[in-house]
């Protein structure tokens, strides 16, 4: 596929990384030339100088039938009219960046693909719903609903005194009651650097990040397994009035009581006026002692570290954790820094380059697609939902026999709309939805197999 990136910034080269890494034919644009040399030297791309909304530079980018033009700039304005400039020159599919969450409203989002937009990524958005899903799950490293909420992918980290810690995979049912049998199926384990797709003798071992797919009604068998409490959350600190920062205060139940602490003093100001009742905002350094004891910060479950700076989001979590915080979470857009953020055991980390990674990943598997999430923040993996259609090679016979690559699991499915999971008899049907798990793996090999 030949794929045209407008917008060299961080989220730009990233996507422009993964993508390359699939054997994609990518061209990398920008008014910058320095960003793009920096960009050449490590990545597979074609890089050009020009700007995206002039026809001239979009025709040298050869836009002209391009699988897919994606418009990643700073600049929201820029980004629109990029997309509606590279339809008209013959782009077949486009994606434009946005800031503006009012874009994604049934009337807006009608309008701009008409206009030739025909996708949208708001990463504020992606980010403040992985936020909101950890107030109720905040034992979970990650929790993501699959298949519009049927099924729950969650990540935990496991220590010692778990049930499953010392346990082969194999060896889990004897943990489990009758009724919870085949309620959950263990997909993924992150150890160290290594991701691990497990198999039937596979130890668990302490300090493990494991991965579950399970019925959401079955979410609290996944939760004694692991070994976790399950607190009420009933307040949360949220350090940095930023965009995902004001996202999430939305997304949040009103009895949960939060306190928002921002540096700039205008915008507290502004926000004390916009803010609703149960948000106390407060005007300082959410590093300081003394901010941390005026807000409670010891009586809060969950402290949210989202300034625009990385290093200090992370210090920020490593100080709450000494006033026994139960649940921290740190936005890090420092990709370099999130291996060593998880050895310092911040908590949960909001990536928003990630995110919009596993937008652009559905849009090039095609419509049947129903989602994709990037887990390469945990554990260099991607989760996906998959249509396996009639005439697909997963079709008619038992997983067992089916001589999958060894990176790759089947996590559950959705069948006449009911959530099963799946092990190696399960013999899948045409239109089945199913989620795979996989890591190192081309896109095409999952084609091929649906």
């Amino acid at each position: 596929m030949r794929i045209v990136i407008a917008g060299a910034g961080e989220v730009g080269t990233h996507l422009a990384k993964m993508l390359s890494n699939e054997e994609q034919n990518i061209v990398l644009m920008d008014a910058d030339a320095k960003k793009l040399e920096r960009a050449s030297h490590h990545l597979e791309v074609l890089p050009v100088e020009g700007s995206p909304t002039l026809l001239s530079d979009l025709e040298r980018a050869h836009v002209e039938g391009a699988d897919l033009f994606v418009a990643v700039t700073p600049d929201e304005s820029t980004n629109i009219m990029a997309c509606l400039l590279a339809k008209r020159v013959g782009a077949r599919h486009t994606i434009a960046r946005i800031n503006n969450a009012e874009y994604l409203e049934g009337e807006y989002n009608t309008l701009m693909e008409e206009l030739g937009v025909d996708s949208m990524i708001y990463p504020e958005e992606l980010a403040a719903n992985e936020i909101a899903a950890i107030t109720e799950y905040p034992w979970a490293r990650q929790y993501i609903t699959l298949f519009n909420g049927a099924l729950a992918l969650v990540g935990v980290k496991v220590r010692h005194g778990a049930p499953i810690v010392g346990k082969y995979l194999k060896d889990l049912s004897s943990l489990l009651k009758v009724e919870e049998e085949k309620s959950f199926h263990l997909v993924a384990i992150k150890r160290d650097f290594d991701t691990l797709i497990p198999r039937g003798d596979t130890l668990i071992e302490h300090n493990d990040l494991v991965f579950f797919t399970c019925a959401v009604d079955h979410i609290d068998v996944v939760r004694k397994l692991t070994g976790k409490e399950a607190p009420e959350v009933r307040r949360m600190v949220i350090m940095g009035a930023s965009p995902v920062a004001l996202r999430t205060i939305s997304k949040i139940p009103e009895d949960i009581q939060i306190a928002l602490v921002e540096i700039d003093k205008e915008k507290c100001l502004r926000l004390s006026e916009q803010l609703p009742h149960n948000v106390e905002i407060y005007h300082g350094d959410g590093r300081d002692p003394e901010i941390t004891t005026e807000v409670g910060l010891e009586d809060a479950q969950i402290f949210v570290a989202l300034t625009e700076n990385s290093e200090t989001n992370v210090l920020a979590c490593l100080a709450a954790k000494r006033y026994n915080v139960y649940k921290t979470v740190a936005k890090e857009e420092n990709i370099d820094y999130i291996p060593l953020a998880y050895r310092l055991d911040i908590g949960t980390l909001i990536n928003k380059k990630l995110l919009a990674a596993g937008y652009i990943y559905r849009t090039l598997l095609g419509q049947e697609t129903g989602q994709v999430t990037c887990l390469s923040l945990v554990s260099n993996a991607e989760v996906i939902e998959l249509v396996a259609r009639r005439d697909s090679r997963i079709v008619g016979q038992p997983i067992r026999e089916l001589k999958l690559p060894a990176n790759m699991t089947f996590g559950g499915m959705m069948r006449n709309g009911r959530p099963c999971m799946i092990d190696g008899d399960t013999v899948l049907e045409p239109y089945d939805h199913v989620v795979i798990f996989y890591h190192d793996l081309p896109l095409n090999t999952l084609k091929e197999l649906f």
